[in-house]
């Protein structure tokens, strides 16, 4: 199978968000995801909050990476991976916004509707990633914070992987 990694470098801004958001979407067209199918949207909305929350919380720069199954539209098996990194050596902190409050959903939705996620160290700061497999039954939300693994590093290479960075 062929894979295309592609990478966004983001600036500071929180307007930069919306721009990642963009950029998503045009990434996805020549994949096999189609724009109107849920699995768009999801990867929309957590590439939003991984991305506001590497800008609000560091005030640095950060990159955005995505993994790509090259498939046929309509496809309905493979994995999309998400990472977003950023110079800080914090560890992500989890937490569970109480009713009126405007911040503190983003690590629980994403939670929420990828398959897995994690982080690791990387360079002088972090990656956080997360996996979305496409398949017909679909078992979004791995579970609780607690006891997440940290896979390997970012896959470098594949057989057959095109890659891009913008």
């Amino acid at each position: 199978m062929q894979v295309l990694q592609v990478q966004l470098e983001v600036g500071a801004d929180p307007a930069e968000v919306g721009r990642a958001r963009r950029w998503v979407r045009s990434r996805l067209a020549g994949s096999g995801i189609e724009a109107d199918e849920p699995l768009a949207e999801t990867l929309i909305l957590i590439v939003s909050e991984l991305v506001t929350n590497a800008v609000v919380h560091t005030g640095c720069p950060a990159v955005l990476r995505m993994l790509l199954p090259g498939l046929p539209a309509g496809a309905s098996v493979g994995t999309v991976r998400v990472e977003v990194a950023d110079a800080s050596d914090r560890p992500p902190a989890p937490r569970h916004a109480d009713g009126d409050e405007t911040n503190g959903r983003g690590l629980e939705l994403v939670d929420g509707l990828a398959d897995r996620w994690g982080w690791r160290p990387e360079g002088t700061g972090k990656a956080i990633w997360c996996e979305i497999d496409r398949c017909g039954a679909g078992a979004a939300g791995a579970g609780a914070y607690p006891g997440r693994t940290r896979p390997e590093a970012f896959p470098g290479t594949y057989p057959g992987m095109a890659y891009e960075a913008v």
